[in-house]
Protein backbone atom coordinates (compact mmCIF):
# COMPACT_ATOMS: atom_id res chain seq x y z
CA UNK A 1 0.00 0.00 0.00
CA UNK A 2 1.29 3.27 -0.75
CA UNK A 3 1.99 5.80 2.05
CA UNK A 4 -0.08 9.21 1.12
CA UNK A 5 2.13 12.20 2.96
CA UNK A 6 0.07 15.57 3.62
CA UNK A 7 2.07 18.88 3.83
CA UNK A 8 2.11 18.76 7.18
CA UNK A 9 4.48 15.72 6.79
CA UNK A 10 6.56 16.58 4.14
CA UNK A 11 7.14 20.02 5.93
CA UNK A 12 7.69 18.62 9.22
CA UNK A 13 10.00 16.22 7.74
CA UNK A 14 11.92 19.03 6.07
CA UNK A 15 12.14 20.97 9.23
CA UNK A 16 13.74 17.89 10.82
CA UNK A 17 16.03 17.53 8.23
CA UNK A 18 17.45 21.16 7.89
CA UNK A 19 17.77 21.03 11.36
CA UNK A 20 19.59 17.89 11.55
CA UNK A 21 22.06 18.77 8.70
CA UNK A 22 23.02 22.28 10.56
CA UNK A 23 23.46 20.31 14.04
CA UNK A 24 25.56 17.52 12.26
CA UNK A 25 27.53 20.29 10.58
CA UNK A 26 28.11 22.29 14.01
CA UNK A 27 26.31 25.35 13.65
CA UNK A 28 25.79 27.16 16.99
CA UNK A 29 22.76 28.64 18.43
CA UNK A 30 20.01 26.80 16.32
CA UNK A 31 17.27 28.67 16.86
CA UNK A 32 13.53 27.92 14.93
CA UNK A 33 11.11 29.76 14.78
CA UNK A 34 7.22 28.52 13.95
CA UNK A 35 5.53 30.93 11.41
CA UNK A 36 2.40 28.78 10.63
CA UNK A 37 -0.46 30.97 10.56
CA UNK A 38 1.03 33.89 11.81
CA UNK A 39 3.13 34.86 8.40
CA UNK A 40 3.02 33.97 4.15
CA UNK A 41 6.50 33.35 3.83
CA UNK A 42 7.50 30.12 5.42
CA UNK A 43 6.15 27.59 8.33
CA UNK A 44 9.46 27.57 9.84
CA UNK A 45 12.42 30.06 10.01
CA UNK A 46 15.31 28.68 11.29
CA UNK A 47 18.26 30.66 12.74
CA UNK A 48 22.09 29.13 12.92
CA UNK A 49 25.80 31.14 14.12
CA UNK A 50 28.73 29.59 11.73
CA UNK A 51 32.06 29.99 13.36
CA UNK A 52 33.38 31.65 10.15
CA UNK A 53 32.75 32.82 6.77
CA UNK A 54 34.46 29.79 5.29
CA UNK A 55 31.92 27.94 7.93
CA UNK A 56 28.63 29.70 6.86
CA UNK A 57 30.03 29.23 3.20
CA UNK A 58 29.90 25.20 4.16
CA UNK A 59 26.92 25.26 5.88
CA UNK A 60 24.88 26.68 3.25
CA UNK A 61 26.68 24.52 0.47
CA UNK A 62 25.83 21.41 2.76
CA UNK A 63 22.77 22.34 3.28
CA UNK A 64 21.62 23.11 -0.34
CA UNK A 65 23.21 19.72 -1.39
CA UNK A 66 20.53 17.84 1.14
CA UNK A 67 17.43 19.74 -0.11
CA UNK A 68 18.26 18.60 -3.26
CA UNK A 69 18.69 15.03 -2.40
CA UNK A 70 15.14 15.37 -0.12
CA UNK A 71 13.67 16.66 -3.50
CA UNK A 72 13.17 20.17 -2.87
CA UNK A 73 13.31 21.81 -6.55
CA UNK A 74 14.29 25.39 -6.70
CA UNK A 75 16.04 26.13 -3.53
CA UNK A 76 16.78 30.11 -3.76
CA UNK A 77 20.16 31.20 -1.73
CA UNK A 78 21.36 34.77 -1.19
CA UNK A 79 24.63 36.37 0.29
CA UNK A 80 26.35 33.65 -0.09
CA UNK A 81 29.30 35.78 -2.02
CA UNK A 82 30.16 36.94 1.20
CA UNK A 83 29.15 34.46 4.03
CA UNK A 84 28.45 37.13 6.56
CA UNK A 85 24.65 36.35 6.19
CA UNK A 86 23.37 33.86 3.68
CA UNK A 87 19.93 33.24 3.50
CA UNK A 88 19.00 29.90 2.24
CA UNK A 89 14.79 29.67 0.94
CA UNK A 90 13.34 26.26 0.60
CA UNK A 91 9.66 27.25 0.68
CA UNK A 92 8.16 26.08 4.13
CA UNK A 93 11.80 26.61 5.87
CA UNK A 94 13.72 29.62 5.25
CA UNK A 95 17.07 29.49 6.84
CA UNK A 96 19.33 32.48 8.05
CA UNK A 97 23.20 31.48 8.96
CA UNK A 98 25.16 34.33 10.20
CA UNK A 99 28.72 35.49 11.45
CA UNK A 100 28.24 35.77 15.15
CA UNK A 101 28.78 39.15 14.97
CA UNK A 102 26.31 40.03 11.91
CA UNK A 103 23.29 38.16 13.86
CA UNK A 104 24.00 40.03 16.44
CA UNK A 105 23.43 43.15 15.04
CA UNK A 106 20.57 41.90 13.23
CA UNK A 107 18.89 39.78 15.99
CA UNK A 108 16.03 38.62 13.77
CA UNK A 109 15.34 36.58 16.99
CA UNK A 110 14.22 40.17 18.56
CA UNK A 111 12.48 41.53 15.75
CA UNK A 112 10.15 38.40 15.26
CA UNK A 113 9.98 38.08 18.86
CA UNK A 114 6.71 40.29 19.13
CA UNK A 115 4.66 37.87 17.06
CA UNK A 116 6.21 34.47 17.92
CA UNK A 117 8.71 32.62 20.68
CA UNK A 118 11.71 31.11 19.24
CA UNK A 119 12.68 27.63 20.24
CA UNK A 120 16.01 26.71 21.01
CA UNK A 121 17.28 23.60 19.44
CA UNK A 122 18.96 21.20 21.65
CA UNK A 123 21.33 18.46 19.60
CA UNK A 124 19.95 15.59 21.52
CA UNK A 125 16.59 16.68 20.64
CA UNK A 126 16.29 15.60 16.73
CA UNK A 127 12.39 15.91 17.06
CA UNK A 128 11.20 19.53 16.51
CA UNK A 129 8.13 18.92 17.49
CA UNK A 130 9.02 18.65 21.08
CA UNK A 131 10.35 22.07 20.85
CA UNK A 132 10.56 24.29 24.46
CA UNK A 133 10.08 28.01 23.80
CA UNK A 134 12.93 29.93 25.23
CA UNK A 135 12.86 31.38 28.95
Amino acid sequence: MARIESPDQIDGELHKMVLTSLDDDLAQEIVTIPLAGKSAIADHMVIATGRSKRHVGALADHLQRKLKEFGIKGVRTEGQSSCDWVLVDAGDVVVHLFRDEVRSFYDLEKMWSAEVTPVSYAPNQRDPSVLEPNA
